[in-house]
Parts: C-alpha cells; sequence; structure tokens
C-alpha cells in the first residue's frame, strides 16, 4: 500500500477532534446535573452541600446556555425554530458579502499591499531564488513549455499572413531606392568599397594570368582571315601583354585613374537612386521582379517554418545553446538582483506600482469572489464546513461556560448567605 493511500482525511481528522469535544463538554454538563441531584437530594441533611449544589446548578445554566449559543450558530437547537437561530445557514449570503467587503476594506487596499511589499523585498528574495541552478533550470523547463503551448495554439496560415504582411509593410511598400541609396553613399565616402575592388581587380589579374591563351585566341578570331597567323600570334600576345601590364597597374596603385572613375561612377550611381526619378523607377522595377507576389508568400512560409522547427528543436532539448543560454541568463538576472541595489529597488517599485494598480482597479472584483463563492455554496452544507473548521474551538466556549457557570453559582449563593444569613 502506498503513502498516498494511506495518507489521512484532515476533514476526518478534524471531525474525529469534534466530536471527542462535543463528548467533553457533554460529560461536564452531566457531572454538573449528578451533582446537582444528589446534592439537591441532601441539602438538608447536609447543609454544605447547599454550596455543592449552588456551583452544580450555576454550571449548568452556563452549560445549557452556551451550548444554545454554539449550536444556535450553526442549526435550530432541538429543531425547534426559535427567532435568530441557525444563523450561519439563514443568513449565509449575508456574511459572504460582510467577509467580502471586509477583505477588501482591510487587505486589498493600496497602502496595505504596498507597505507590504515593501518590508518583504521580493525582488532580492526572486534574485536568491534564481541563483540556484535547480531554479534556473525549472524557470527554463516551465518557459519552454508555455513556448510549446503558444507554437501549438498558433495557426501557421496566419503566422504566414502576419509574416507577408509585415514584408510588404516594411519591405516591399517604401521605394528602395532612397534608402539603398543613402546606405550606399555612406559606405562609399567611408570607403569601405574598396576592399571590394581590391578582390575584383585582384580576380582579374588572376583570370588574365591564367588565360593566356583565351586572349590571344580571342584577338585571332577577330582579325580579318586575310592576316597571317604569324600576325595574329605577334597582335595576340602584345594584347595580353598591354592588358596584363594595364591590371596590374590598377592592383598595385590605389589612386590610379580606373579606381577613380570606380569611385565617381558609384558615388554618382547612390545620388541617382536618391534623387533621379528614372533610376529610382528602376530600382522598384527591380524589386517587383524579385519579390512578387509568389516569392513573398514562399519567403513568408519558409521563414515561418524555419523559426518554428529551430524554436521547438531548442525548447525539447536540454542541452541546445537556446536553453543553456537562457538558463545562464536567468542566474545573471538573479545575481544581479541580489548584488545590485539600485536594480533591486527599480524592481520592488515595479512590483508595487503593479500591485497597486491591480488593488485600485480590480479590488472589488477580487473580494466579489469571496461574496460569490459563498453565495453558491448549500447552506447545510456551508454550516457544517464551518462547524468542521470552528467547532471544536467552540466546544471551549461550552467547557467554560459549565466552569464559569460554576464558580458565578457557588460565589452569587455564598455571597447571598452572607448577606443574608
Amino acid at each position: 500500500m502506498t503513502a498516498a493511500q494511506i495518507s489521512v482525511d484532515p476533514d476526518a481528522a478534524k471531525l474525529t477532534a469534534l466530536k471527542r469535544m462535543k463528548r467533553i463538554a457533554l460529560a461536564l454538563l452531566i457531572v454538573m446535573a449528578i451533582i446537582f441531584v444528589f446534592s439537591f437530594a441532601l441539602q438538608r441533611q447536609y447543609p454544605w452541600l447547599e454550596y455543592l449544589r449552588s456551583a452544580a446548578e450555576g454550571g449548568m445554566v452556563g452549560a445549557l446556555a452556551d451550548w444554545f449559543a454554539v449550536t444556535a450558530l450553526f442549526r435550530y437547537p432541538l429543531g425547534l425554530k426559535i427567532p435568530h437561530t441557525a444563523i450561519i445557514p439563514n443568513r449565509k449570503n449575508e456574511i459572504g458579502a460582510s467577509l467580502g467587503e471586509f477583505v477588501e476594506a482591510n487587505f486589498l487596499s493600496e497602502e496595505v499591499v504596498t507597505a507590504k511589499l515593501a518590508s518583504v523585498g521580493i525582488a532580492a528574495k526572486i534574485g536568491a531564488w534564481l541563483t540556484k541552478p535547480e531554479s534556473a533550470q525549472r524557470v527554463a523547463t516551465e518557459g519552454s513549455a508555455a513556448i510549446r503551448g503558444v507554437v501549438a495554439v498558433l495557426n501557421d496560415d496566419d503566422v504566414r499572413d502576419v509574416i507577408e504582411s509585415m514584408v510588404r509593410k516594411h519591405l516591399l511598400d517604401p521605394p528602395w531606392g532612397p534608402p539603398v541609396g543613402r546606405m550606399a553613399a555612406q559606405i562609399f565616402a567611408d570607403g569601405h568599397h574598396t576592399q571590394l575592388v581590391d578582390l575584383l581587380v585582384d580576380r582579374a589579374e588572376g583570370w588574365v594570368a591564367a588565360n593566356r591563351d583565351v586572349i590571344a585566341g580571342l584577338v585571332s578570331d577577330r582579325s580579318p582571315h586575310w592576316v597571317p597567323n604569324f600576325v595574329d600570334g605577334l597582335v595576340g600576345d602584345r594584347v595580353y601583354l598591354e592588358l596584363a601590364n594595364f591590371v596590374r597597374a590598377v592592383q598595385l596603385d590605389p589612386h590610379h585613374q580606373v579606381r577613380q572613375q570606380i569611385d565617381h561612377y558609384l558615388l554618382s550611381l547612390a545620388q541617382d537612386l536618391q534623387s533621379d526619378p528614372l533610376m529610382i523607377a528602376k530600382a522598384e522595377s527591380i524589386k517587383e521582379q524579385l519579390l512578387d507576389d509568389p516569392r513573398v508568400r514562399e519567403l513568408a512560409g519558409r521563414t515561418w517554418d524555419t523559426v518554428k522547427t529551430a524554436l521547438m528543436t531548442a525548447v525539447d532539448d536540454p542541452n541546445s545553446q537556446l536553453r543553456m543560454k537562457f538558463t545562464t541568463a536567468v542566474q545573471e538576472l538573479g545575481a544581479r538582483l541580489v548584488a545590485d541595489a539600485e536594480l533591486s529597488g527599480k524592481v520592488n517599485a515595479w512590483i508595487g506600482d503593479a500591485a497597486a494598480y491591480l488593488v485600485r482597479t480590480y479590488r472589488h472584483q477580487i473580494a466579489s469572489v469571496i461574496t460569490e463563492t459563498v453565495e453558491r455554496w448549500d447552506a447545510e452544507e456551508t454550516s457544517a464546513k464551518i462547524e468542521l473548521q470552528v467547532g471544536k474551538d467552540l466546544q471551549f466556549i461550552r467547557i467554560n461556560g459549565t466552569v464559569v457557570g460554576s464558580l458565578a453559582g457557588l460565589a452569587i449563593f455564598t455571597v447571598a448567605n452572607l448577606i443574608f444569613p
């Protein structure tokens, strides 16, 4: 048998304790009644028993009065529908409403909530908890579960529509020419394009050096048929040498005229993209050709599928970079909340403001949960539940009433005998 199977029902334990206290209170009443009967019967023979009789009489009166008072809270005493009895079943809704108003007025106030949060130092406590590896792992696990839930709920077509609309709004609808021109002008002005020019010139020089026969063949193919072959060879070699020298000169001289012309052309192109209507129209035409409707839809679909697959793979793998970095970030945040008093103070202020706003805005709705819950309860069941929770302590009223009544009866009888012997 497992521990869960042999666990004790707390309500059963409370019911047992309640019945035991009721038996004790009843036993005291019976004892007082027995003492009263014997002392009343023998008091003429033994006058001192008058004192014992008075004590027992007062004890019975106190016990019965307090039994009536306690019983009247939960049910009709002896089934008699006496006014102002069975208070809890008959006034359940009013009690629930009063309890809700009491909680709203005394607990759900901005001053109480903010003062309590300020005294707790909740940011530092949260930080200390987050610095623990097991706590950070738990936060990462719960975050992964939340991400999986969100992804599962999202409709793929809806997400693709959102991505497509964002692409159109922020990428396709604005003209490309002016922003591309401004960016290119800044790049060219800062000289960042020179590395690209160097790369192109280096590749050109390498190609020329490796394709001498190709260049010579091009010259031969384009010469008249009546030119002798040896002349074609001489001309081809000469053209190759001149071309190789030219490319090498451009490669070695950073201020070569060709480089300057390239810079001038690029700067002019950047300016035209910003101000020339014809160039701007050409850029828009290129954009429309590259990103027509089918391509945009396909791009949105591939983007979401890639993000979704990568995200789900990362959150499902405890050793993924995403999970590990998130866990580390959680621990670092916790350490900062503990060590950085300024950050901790800001977080405490944010939490206090948020709690104050919630209390200020929704205090009545929060308190109404108590009222509405009590209203839904069955009257008899409510009475039984409350008696089960507090009835044991209320039985002490009956016990105390018996004792106090006995002492009061004895004291009254003694004082009366002293005054009127």
